[in-house]
């Protein structure tokens, strides 16, 4: 059984700054990994069948990502092939830290190249795209500054990468729902579309965080909490909370972390170690 990294990621901010007619929010935000991750443990099947033998607690696998990812990739290619999956978990659901999403993406490059499909990186990420907007930044593997639902994707790189700082991250104790915080009709949809260069200069924020914040306390608490320390931000839709800080500092500050939040210090990188792991099985 091969195993494989699906990191996690932070969005440096987010902005919504429209709506389709068919309801999905257009969005702008940089995505950046984190060396936090899930494993995933697949082992090629010859008999076409596609089984998960361990995924996140409560998850059907019918419902999982991974399990999905396979399926919609051996459809598309026709692939006789099959796979036993292990979802190792260490990134926590409901988070805002794109866990399904990684894991998925995981699977469709690691399956292409285990079952020797050779697919366009591009075909991937399409097929990713109808299983979640964050898979494509993880297919893609670089920190990006992303556009669209989120699949609109350029690559961000010296001198207009992100600082790979150490980030203090907080996570509630509450999973946040996606769509409701989209479809809460106090959400800002209408912010200015911005630049690269304006998100450098700016940092730009969040426009889930109110939203957020009203709707599940916990959040706005571990928010205020992290205030005392630096200036907090929301990933995604929630529930973690995060901010820049030394590396020693984060540390110590994780130990004093109330008992109502897991408390992670993870370490910014502007490249997936997924590409790594691929390369080494070329």
């Amino acid at each position: 059984m091969t195993v494989w990294p699906a990191p996690a990621k932070l969005n440096l901010f987010l902005h919504i700054v429209g709506r389709r007619a068919d309801g999905y929010h257009l969005l702008q935000t940089v995505f950046q990994f984190i060396d936090l991750a899930d494993d995933i443990e697949l082992e090629v099947r010859s008999d076409g069948v596609i089984r998960r033998l361990e995924g996140a607690a409560g998850v059907p696998e019918s419902e999982d990502l991974c399990v999905r990812a396979a399926q919609a990739l051996k459809a598309a290619a026709g692939s006789p092939l099959g796979v036993d999956i292990r979802v190792r978990k260490r990134i926590p659901l409901g988070a805002g830290l794109g866990g399904g999403s990684s894991d998925a993406a995981t699977c469709l490059l690691a399956l292409d190249k285990l079952w020797g499909l050779h697919r366009p990186r591009a075909e991937l990420a399409a097929l990713g795209l109808e299983l979640g907007a964050d898979v494509p930044v993880f297919i893609g593997g670089h920190a990006a500054f992303a556009e669209g639902v989120g699949e609109k994707l350029t690559p961000l790189t010296p001198p207009f990468a992100p600082t790979e700082d150490n980030y203090l991250i907080l996570k509630p104790k509450v999973f946040v729902s996606t769509r409701e915080v989209f479809q809460d009709p106090e959400l800002t949809r209408d912010t200015p579309p911005i630049t690269i260069r304006d998100f450098l200069e700016s940092g730009g924020r969040n426009d889930c965080l109110d939203v957020v914040r009203r709707r599940y306390p916990e959040v706005a608490h571990a928010f205020e909490w992290l205030s005392r320390f630096g200036a907090p931000r929301l990933t995604g839709t929630g529930a973690c909370v995060f901010v820049a800080m030394d590396g020693a500092r984060a540390r110590a500050l994780a130990r004093e972390v109330p008992a109502q939040f897991e408390a992670f210090v993870a370490q910014g990188r502007n490249e997936s170690p997924l590409l790594a792991r691929l390369a080494m099985a070329d």
